[in-house]
């Protein structure tokens, strides 16, 4: 079969793209190659345009399930412009399979939520009305969606993906979070919400959800509000923190340098022993509910990249089957 025209594939997405009911809407699209786009989309809520890498099957647009895939607090954006296209194999993994993946840029440290009112830093984000109102249906409109979705994500979007399956039961069929922390409004999660957003970020939680112990941060903790995840298919995944396979020299977030080998192992482990602890009393709670769900607790493994391609691709069958592939 002959392969599509670059310009023609681009043209039909543009055509067939639809604003949402705000008016959000697809402002340009450039195809990078048979199955890579980059996309931008302008957000109402935010006044701004969102950068997304968009990996499709090769060939013409046809109806597909979605999977958005978050990057973790650097949002793919801060000065080392990491995210899943870099660190992973998501390019190659997903060219044989029937499903749109749209990988957003930005956001970082911003947690993926809709905050009270702008950061003098951080800026205007809403992105809990961007993911499930604003971008569907521009996705679903310009490359064929068929209405199944599921979301993934990693460190701070493992929390927040949890969220946004809450904030909107139904939208995504599944929901797999890669070493996050489910819990935000205890001193823990308060803490480990505090250090992402103020220490890394610059921002201010107040910002974001007020004063720490105000209500807005148990309203958007997905431990308290779990049982909105009944009927969705849910993996959660977390390393103990003691070293594994991938922390080494040629690991994809060390590339030979031994100094960025030991912070992985140092401050990558602490991290990741903090989020498997959150993990499991995730895990206490669904099952005190009675929800389903899928569990990698890896004896060991660090909070870096190399785990987190493992996760996705552990996770993928189960993905798969609630999107209906």
């Amino acid at each position: 079969m002959a392969a599509a025209d670059p310009a023609s594939i681009s043209e039909t997405i543009t055509a067939a793209a639809q604003p949402s009911e705000n008016g959000s809407h697809l402002t340009g699209i450039t195809q990078e190659s048979d199955t890579e786009f980059t996309a931008h989309v302008y957000s109402a809520a935010m006044d701004k345009d969102i950068e997304l890498h968009v990996l499709r099957p090769a060939g013409p647009i046809e109806a597909r399930p979605t999977l958005y895939l978050l990057n973790g607090a650097g949002g793919g954006e801060d000065e080392s412009g990491i995210d899943w296209k870099d660190r992973t194999d998501v390019v190659e993994f997903f060219a044989d399979k029937n499903v749109n993946v749209v990988i957003p840029i930005g956001g970082q440290t911003s947690y993926y939520t809709d905050w009270q009112q702008e950061d003098p830093v951080l800026g205007r984000n809403q992105w809990t009305t961007f993911f499930t109102e604003e971008l569907p249906p521009v996705v679903d409109s310009a490359l064929g969606g068929n209405g199944r979705n599921a979301i993934a994500g990693l460190s701070m979007s493992g929390t927040s993906v949890l969220a946004l399956a809450e904030s909107s039961p139904g939208l995504y069929d599944a929901v797999a979070a890669y070493s996050g922390c489910a819990s935000t409004s205890d001193p823990v999660g308060q803490a480990y919400v505090r250090t992402v957003v103020e220490a890394r970020g610059g921002g201010n939680t107040h910002n974001m959800w007020g004063a720490v112990g105000d209500g807005g941060w148990a309203a958007n903790d997905p431990l308290l509000h779990a049982e909105k995840l009944r009927g969705t298919a849910v993996y959660i995944s977390s390393g103990s923190g003691l070293i594994g396979d991938h922390d080494n020299l040629n690991a994809p977030d060390v590339q030979g340098d031994p100094s960025v080998l030991a912070q992985q192992i140092v401050v990558g482990g602490v991290i990741e022993a903090a989020t498997n602890e959150c993990s499991h009393r995730m895990k206490e709670r669904l099952d005190s509910l009675g929800i389903p769900a899928t569990y990698n607790f890896r004896a060991r493994g660090t909070h870096s990249w190399g785990y987190w391609e493992d996760d996705l691709h552990d996770s993928w069958p189960m993905i798969a089957k609630a999107v209906g592939l």
